[in-house]
């Protein structure tokens, strides 16, 4: 069930030597960014540790164009020739076409009956909140400015999510057969450096990199890389252990390697075979 106020408590969250520094809102210079919106303002003479790494985490959220590109198909007429006649048929044809999906989130917080913040950054697991906040916080001192462009997904936030994607209650962002609320172990991650969606796109690419290069230190990851750049997830979660560790390709990556040793192996045993049955009859041939 989603809370109907303020879920946010004061107590700060618990840490030890190993998972975070005694202080870790380490503030840095100042980005200009999309919306005007300064992390180092948001931190600013912020006390208590959870409600600061909300505050931040949503400003990253408010400051992230909502735009992707999806396939949209049109129909229009075209001219063929069909056994020997011209004929004019209906055809759908596909184009890429910019798509703002920022409508969903305030959609879906509205049919839950929550506020935006509280559905989006609220849902998420707060042990992930605290990993994705720490590398974020470390993109955003090396001048990469992450914005965040999805947090938590209920069953019907994921159902009107546009292509790829998971079935309605599996999503990790926080499907309810994954625990639902306050259980959401992703977040989409994109640049908002730049003026243009291209210089966006180049930035945001330089973001992945980062990402894939510092994430371990701070537990989290790409889970698909090229097919779904901008998702992260914990590096010790499901999610991530089944796409990036290995343990699942390699077997059945180590299955068809196999399966080709063992052909191949077969095939050269029967072409041996014909070698040897040709050389008998050769020999039999020539003594009869």
């Amino acid at each position: 069930m989603l809370p109907t106020s303020d879920h946010a408590s004061l107590d700060p969250i618990p840490t030890t030597s190993s998972e975070a520094p005694s202080n870790p809102l380490v503030t840095s210079p100042s980005t200009a960014v999309p919306g005007g919106i300064d992390t180092v303002l948001v931190l600013d003479e912020c006390f208590v540790v959870e409600a600061c790494i909300d505050r931040f985490l949503e400003a990253l959220y408010v400051r992230a164009p909502k735009i992707d590109w999806i396939v949209a198909y049109e129909r229009k007429n075209v001219t063929i020739k069909r056994k020997g006649k011209l004929v004019t048929i209906t055809r759908n044809i596909p184009k890429r076409v910019e798509s703002d999906f920022g409508w969903k989130d305030p959609k879906a917080a509205e049919k839950a009956g929550v506020p935006l913040m509280d559905y989006v950054i609220g849902g998420m697991d707060r042990a992930f909140k605290l990993k994705l906040f720490y590398i974020l916080n470390a993109a955003e001192q090396a001048g990469l400015a992450p914005g965040i462009t999805s947090g938590f997904r209920d069953d019907y936030r994921q159902s009107i999510a546009s292509g790829l994607k998971a079935e309605d209650d599996k999503s990790y962002h926080g499907g309810s057969s994954r625990g639902g609320y306050s259980h959401g172990l992703a977040a989409d991650v994109i640049s908002v450096n730049g003026r243009t969606k291209e210089e966006r796109v180049i930035e945001s690419q330089r973001l992945w990199k980062w990402i894939d290069e510092h994430g371990k230190q701070f537990g989290v990851g790409r889970p698909y890389l090229s097919m779904d750049p901008p998702h992260l997830a914990p590096i010790d979660g499901q999610e991530y252990a089944s796409h990036r560790t290995g343990s699942k390709h390699a077997k059945l990556s180590g299955k068809r390697h196999t399966r080709v040793a063992a052909s191949s192996t077969v095939t050269g045993a029967r072409a041996k075979s014909k070698k040897v049955s040709k050389r008998a009859m050769t020999r039999i041939g020539s003594r009869a």
